[in-house]
């Protein structure tokens, strides 16, 4: 190489690095001078809003007429925590609330972070009969974090209020002077439902152009809402929603405390409480997340009953600007309030699964708004349920009754056979003689049985149905105050295991009606040693076991058990006076068993064991 090419080199270097020494000092200046009038811009805005008179139609704090613009000493400490100076200004600025309100929820908004605070459902109170809060202030949270040129929390600044009317309020917050984070709430005259429209703007300079998510974290200190600390424990948990599904998931009911890792998108979390519910639901799905819940013990001074936690990840396109559309909603678990927004929310109310949710949907529920269209108490409510439940399954309990009258009946006879082959080794023979006097009488074993099987699901749907029935909440009927809760006509100053600290009259009534419907029917059990237990369990044990689990029952539901059993007492007291003869029966059956009866296969196989039985026993000898 020539000493020409080696000063050229030389002279391309230094033409290079005096070039970049002075874009380096031109944008340096830039930056310097952009500073200064971001921050002498947002000085005069925040002067000019203190000075102007408020709007009517927007809400705003009276604490910022005093707000204080100097810089404390503690701000001067935090002056260089974040970069951009709109941004570090935002971080020291007051807090404001705003309100929006219609005749369902009112919801006041903090501008710190722009989030909701404090959520009131009108209409609804507490069992202490106070404003009944779903959303308390310093117990919810509800914050972006995401990495633009330095990691942000949306909790850490106050927005700016942009604008605000009757139903809707937008609040931003600004990283420079055309780049901003802007959330605009929306709440419709009507509903539970809260829109939030999040608008990432002009923010593709600042956020990484290969970020494809943004974390959102939601939590919330659910308050206690209900007089029974165990019921609304046991009905309260974390509930959410795969795309495309029509069943939901949930954390689990009756557990302190549970957590899930999502990996799949998600369309809707819902933090559930035993009557009430604030749900967050992702138009364009959260594309996983981390939830969880613990509970509180019972005695927490805060009245809190649990804390829920949601940190989700959100789709980002990493474009210029991005909108992310967002709902909140602050209601009741109420059946068909829920169905009417058509996302899958009523499935967070408990109703059982298959067959017992579908009971009480589509039978027990319309039922019972049917009903409730005429008639004001839903005590009243509850016995024309029972009435009608046990005319439709009469039929069924009829034949159920027939049936045992039957084996009754028949039982002599089959002593007779039992007498007549009283070895081991006869009991094929014995089992196929059984079968054969069945057959002729026209008996099945399982006569008794199946009917009574069939009426297992209605009584699990009550089950179901009436701890989780919104309707019941704080309705009265005779002594209870709350159909959903436990009645109380004695608070004792101790707490008995199992029991509780109290003692429910409804609960007392319905193990009394089980100890005499059992005893009601003690003469139609057959008699023996083995016998000796059942009675002594269907006297006794149940009764007295329904009691201790029943006491903290909801009233509505002992209620129900306590009309069911009279009713079924009386049932029974019509059908034998009326429906059932035993000595006709047992006429009928000798006059079946008289006539010719063609073998099945399944009596022509019992002979043919029997056969060859009897022979493999010749061989042996």
């Amino acid at each position: 190489m020539n000493k020409n090419s080696i000063l050229g080199f030389v002279l391309i270097g230094a033409i290079l690095i005096g070039f970049s020494w002075y874009n380096t000092k031109v944008f340096k200046e830039q930056e310097r001078l952009k500073q200064q009038q971001d921050s002498i811009a947002l000085a005069q805005g925040i002067i000019q809003h203190t000075s102007e008179p408020t709007k009517p139609d927007t809400v705003v704090s009276k604490d910022i007429e005093n707000r204080d613009l100097t810089t404390s000493v503690e701000d001067q400490k935090k002056e260089n925590i974040y970069k951009e100076t709109l941004i570090s200004a935002a971080s020291k600025v007051d807090d404001i609330k705003n309100t929006l309100e219609n005749e369902k929820i009112k919801v006041e908004f903090s501008n710190f972070g722009a989030q909701p605070k404090n959520v009131e459902i009108k209409n609804n109170y507490t069992y202490d009969s106070l404003a009944l809060m779903l959303v308390k202030e310093k117990g919810s949270e509800f914050t972006l974090n995401f990495y633009a040129g330095q990691q942000l929390s949306t909790k850490n600044f106050g927005f700016d209020l942009h604008s605000s009317s009757d139903t809707s309020l937008v609040y931003r917050l600004y990283i420079d002077s055309i780049s901003y984070v802007e959330y605009a709430y929306t709440l419709p005259k009507e509903g539970y439902m809260v829109d939030l429209n999040i608008n990432m703007v002009e923010l593709g300079r600042h956020i990484p152009r290969n970020q494809a998510f943004i974390d959102l974290e939601w939590f919330l200190d659910v308050p206690r809402q209900e007089k029974g600390y165990n019921n609304e424990k046991n009905y309260s948990t974390i509930v959410y929603k795969f795309p495309n599904s029509t069943s939901v998931e949930d954390l689990g009911l009756r557990k302190d405390k549970s957590s899930e890792d999502v990996r799949t998108r998600v369309n809707w979390v819902a933090f559930q409480q035993q009557f009430f519910s604030a749900i967050l639901v992702a138009q364009d799905h959260f594309n996983s997340g981390l939830i969880s819940y613990n509970m509180y013990p019972e005695d927490d001074p805060e009245r809190n009953l649990m804390n829920c936690t949601a940190i989700m990840q959100l789709p980002y396109s990493g474009e210029e600007s991005v909108n992310i559309p967002l709902q909140f909603y602050f209601g009741p678990n109420h059946f068909k309030t829920l169905k009417s927004y058509d996302m899958g929310f009523e499935k967070i109310v408990p109703l059982g699964g298959w067959i017992i949710g579908w009971v009480n949907r589509y039978v027990i529920i319309v039922v019972f708004d049917f009903l409730s269209k005429f008639i004001n108490s839903y005590g009243i409510i509850i016995l024309i349920l029972t009435i009608l439940i046990k005319l439709i399954i009469s039929p069924l309990t009829i034949k159920s009754y027939l049936s045992s009258a039957k084996m009754r009946v028949l039982k002599p006879e089959v002593d007779k056979i039992n007498a007549k082959y009283p070895k081991q080794e006869d009991a094929m023979k014995k089992q196929q003689e059984t079968m054969a006097l069945y057959k002729k009488a026209n008996v099945s074993m399982f006569g008794g049985c199946l009917p009574m099987l069939l009426q297992f699901p209605i009584l699990f749907a009550m089950f179901r149905f009436f701890p989780a029935s919104f309707e019941l909440r704080q309705e009265g009927f005779l002594w209870a105050q709350d159909l959903s809760a436990f009645d109380s006509i004695l608070d004792l100053p101790f707490t008995i295991p199992l029991y509780g600290d109290h003692v429910s009259l409804f609960a007392l009534l319905m193990a009394f009606s089980m100890h005499f419907y059992s005893r009601m029917n003690m003469d139609q059990m057959n008699t023996g040693p083995q016998m000796a237990g059942m009675k002594y369990m269907s006297l006794y044990f149940m009764p007295l076991f329904l009691l201790v689990i029943g006491n903290n029952f909801s009233s509505g539901l002992s209620y129900y058990y306590l009309l069911s059993n009279l009713f079924t007492m009386g049932q029974t007291w019509i059908i034998r006076k009326y429906f059932v003869d035993e000595d006709k029966i047992y006429a009928k059956l000798k006059e079946k068993a008289a006539a010719p009866k063609k073998k099945s296969k399944f009596q022509a196989r019992l002979d043919e064991a029997y056969k060859k039985q009897q022979q493999q026993a010749k061989t042996r000898k």
